[in-house]
């Protein structure tokens, strides 16, 4: 086992780690990007009117992708476990 093989495991480990975030992350900067321009349109400088959207919005992002998400952390997991023996030798 040599650098690379360790290399290729964080390499994939950072693949997993953008595509689980990716389905909380968008609709968030999305809705963010939306609601400042409302905001610097109206003037409206208050805080918890951009945080509470934002807010339902990754709640129901993660509602709808939560289970996707852990799925794909678990394989990989499982992946990882998986490929200890071959360490070993």
């Amino acid at each position: 086992m040599g650098g690379d093989y360790f290399v290729g495991v964080a390499q994939q480990a950072l693949w997993i780690l953008a595509l689980a975030s990716a389905p909380i992350l968008i609709p968030a900067l999305a809705a963010g990007v939306l609601l400042g321009m409302i905001q610097a349109a109206t003037s409206i400088n208050e805080q918890t009117l951009s945080f509470v959207p934002k807010l339902i919005i990754v709640g129901v992002a993660l509602a709808i992708f939560g289970g996707a998400i852990l799925m794909l952390i678990a394989d990989f997991t499982r992946e990882m476990f998986a490929r200890i023996p071959d360490l070993m030798q």
